[in-house]
This record gives C-alpha cells, structure tokens and sequence, in this order.
C-alpha cells in the first residue's frame, strides 16, 4: 500500500511540473554583484536590498524586460528618478556619495544592457 501511495505521489508530481510553466525573464541571481569592487560595494550597500527582492517592487538586477521602459526613457530621466526619488525608489538611491557616472554604470549593469548615450 506504501508504495502506491509513493508512485501516485510521484505521479502527481511529475503531473504537476508542467504546471504554469510561462516564460520567465531571465533574471540575474540575487547574488549577482559587478565585477568592479567598488561598484560591487556600493550595489550591495545600496541597491541589492529593493533590486534583487521581488517583494520590493523595483525592477530586479537582470530582469531586461522590466529595464527596457525605464531605458527607453532615456539617461537624463534614469538619472533624475535615481537622484531625486521617483515612486518608493528613494533619492540618491541611497548612496549619497555617488556620482552620476556611478549611477548610470549601475543602471546599467542592473538592467543588464548597455544604456544609450
């Protein structure tokens, strides 16, 4: 009796697997950082927590579709939104130290894409 239960458990299982299987954006791993230090630093101090937390609803690190109508906007709207706060991203990113230049090569690696000049 056990292991019909087993085999129909794995049944289920092997049932269910291709269950909501839709197409994911391929999405860097949380623990993705660049591969500059200092960038690796200020990414992991200041935008790790909301960027690699889908709770967080900020667009993730990786995640080109959620980057893309934020790219399209252009580098003078990403950097506005960056250093004066736009919805719950908060001003400075919380990284008052950084530059823009820091910023956008953050964007840049977070939207995983090169960012238009």
């Amino acid at each position: 009796m056990r292991a019909i239960r087993f085999t129909l458990l794995l049944a289920v299982v092997a049932a269910m697997a291709g269950c909501g299987d839709e197409a994911k954006p391929s999405v860097t791993s949380s623990s993705a950082t660049p591969s500059d230090s200092a960038l690796a630093q200020i990414y992991t101090n200041s935008c790790q927590l909301c960027h690699a937390n889908p709770a967080a609803n900020a667009p993730l690190t990786g995640d080109r579709k959620a980057w893309a109508p934020r790219i399209q906007q252009g580098v003078d709207t990403l950097l506005d939104h960056t250093i004066n706060g736009y919805n719950g991203m908060p001003p400075m990113g919380q990284c008052v130290e950084c530059s823009q230049e820091q910023f956008l090569q953050l964007i840049g690696f977070m939207a995983d894409q090169p960012l238009p000049q």
